[in-house]
C-alpha cells in the first residue's frame, strides 16, 4: 500500500456538488483501504456562494483534520473561483505544494495574471483542465453533474482512487440510506435523483461522466 498522503482542496460555488465529491472520493479511498477524512467548508448555504471541502488520504491512519493550508492538489469547480474571486483562498493557488495539481473546470486554458504565471511557475504547478460543465451537460443531461466529471479529471490525473471503488462510493451516497452532511447538500442528492428514472440510471449516467472527463482532463502549458 501506498503510505503517502496526499491533501486535497476543492473550491467551487454552492449548488456544485463540492462537499458531494468530497464525501464520494473519501468513501473511495476507504474502499480502497487507505485511510481518509473529509471537511466541508462554506459560509450561507445559499446556491453560487462560495464553498470549499478537503479531503486527505492516506495509507496510514490520519491525526490531522480541518482546513488545508498547504495541498497537494487544488481542484477548481467553476471559472469565476479564480476569474471573480469567489474563493475563501486568494489567490486561488495559495499555499499549493511544489510540484503540486490543479484541476480547473473550464472550456479553454484561463488568462492568469502575469504575477499568477510567476507564482505557479515558480513552485513548478502542473496546470490541468477539464470541460466539466459540457459533459455533464452532454453525457447525464444535467448541471449536477459537474462534480463527477471533476472527480474523473482528478482520478484521470492521479489514480487517487480505483474507478470500482468510486463506484462503490457513488452507490453507497446516492442509495436507499440518506446521507445528510447538511440541508443544502441533502437538497441537492434529491435533485440529482429526481433527474433519473432509477438509482442504478443515476449511478451509470455519472459514471459515464466520470469516464469521459478521465479521457478529456488535459494538462497546460502554464
Amino acid at each position: 500500500m501506498n503510505q503517502k498522503s496526499i491533501s486535497i482542496r476543492m473550491s467551487g460555488l454552492g449548488g456544485q456538488g463540492v462537499i458531494t465529491a468530497a464525501h464520494i472520493i473519501g468513501g473511495a479511498a476507504v474502499l480502497d483501504g487507505k485511510f481518509s477524512t473529509v471537511n466541508p467548508f462554506f459560509g450561507a448555504e445559499k446556491r453560487l456562494a462560495p464553498a470549499e471541502s478537503y479531503v486527505r488520504i492516506s495509507g496510514n491512519n490520519i491525526y490531522e483534520r480541518g482546513e488545508i493550508v498547504y495541498p497537494d492538489i487544488i481542484m477548481i469547480f467553476h471559472p469565476h473561483v479564480i476569474t471573480m474571486g469567489k474563493c475563501y483562498t486568494m489567490p486561488f493557488y495559495d499555499g499549493l505544494k511544489s510540484n503540486g495539481i490543479v484541476i480547473i473546470n473550464a472550456e479553454a486554458a484561463l488568462d492568469f495574471t502575469d504575477e499568477d504565471k510567476r507564482n505557479l511557475s515558480k513552485i513548478k504547478a502542473n496546470v490541468f483542465y477539464v470541460p466539466a460543465t459540457s459533459i455533464a451537460l452532454d453525457v447525464a443531461k444535467t448541471e449536477l453533474s459537474v462534480n463527477m466529471a471533476m472527480m474523473g479529471a482528478l482520478v484521470g490525473v492521479t489514480k487517487i482512487v480505483s474507478m470500482g471503488n468510486l463506484k462503490e462510493s457513488l452507490k453507497e451516497r446516492f442509495g436507499k440510506k440518506k446521507f445528510i452532511a447538511s440541508a443544502t447538500t441533502a437538497a441537492l442528492d434529491d435533485a440529482m435523483k429526481s433527474k433519473f428514472a432509477k438509482t442504478e440510471q443515476l449511478i451509470e449516467k455519472n459514471m459515464d461522466v466520470v469516464k469521459k472527463a478521465v479521457d478529456m482532463v488535459k494538462k497546460t502549458a502554464i
